[in-house]
């Protein structure tokens, strides 16, 4: 379960871009709460805490917006594509006992049988759980194996179902190291430079 992280929020009263742009030049930070059918609400939030906060994008917050408790999660984090600061976070409001749907990262520990190596393909995975015990990660224990892992060997906390539509498709390929064919590569690189020798001769005359 991620650390729960409480933020003080201001209402926001002034929009475009104009006024994001101040705001972000105080080092707050535009959002905008939404939710079981309530009205979004907008707000500012502290720049450098915010950053801190969302480093873990399923990160537990409560938003104390002057004086008024909100918990969050973090749905859309949008970041500036060179200096990566936060520009603006879509908020979702989450209550105790509701179960949502939140991509976590799959841990894999252990090696594979002797002689194999592997792939991890789905770095992700959506999963369901209760909204105030999101779970970090999930885990697969690859100690010896030789098969492909399925979403259904992966190990899930306690109170957490897979959310995918796909259950075929690996998580993790095993397979055997494909061996590369030094003395097959020196001949093709030989025919390639006395192609290449043959052509400039024949653009010379």
């Amino acid at each position: 379960m991620a650390d729960k992280i409480v933020i003080s929020a201001e209402v926001r009263t002034e929009f475009g871009k104009g006024a994001a742009r101040q705001a972000r030049r105080a080092d707050k930070v535009p959002a905008v709460v939404y939710g079981h059918g309530d009205e979004p609400r907008h707000v500012l939030l502290p720049g450098h805490e915010t950053m801190l906060a969302v480093r873990n994008p399923n990160a537990l917050i409560t938003l104390d917006i002057e004086g008024d408790k909100q918990t969050v999660i973090p749905k859309d984090i949008q970041r500036d594509p060179i200096k990566r600061f936060v520009e603006h976070l879509d908020l979702l409001a989450v209550r105790k006992g509701e179960k949502i749907v939140v991509e976590v990262p799959v841990e894999v520990t252990g090696e594979p049988a002797q002689g194999m190596e592997y792939f991890l393909d789905q770095p992700t995975v959506a999963v369901e759980a209760d909204a105030l015990n999101l779970p970090e990660s999930v885990t697969v224990d690859i100690t010896g194996r030789e098969e492909n892992v399925l979403p259904e060997h992966l190990t899930l906390p306690e109170g957490t179902t897979l959310a995918l539509t796909d259950l075929e498709s690996p998580v993790v390929t095993i397979t055997e190291p494909q061996e590369q064919d030094v003395e097959s590569d020196a001949e093709t690189t030989e025919e390639e430079a006395a192609a290449e020798g043959d052509g400039d001769g024949d653009s010379a005359e």
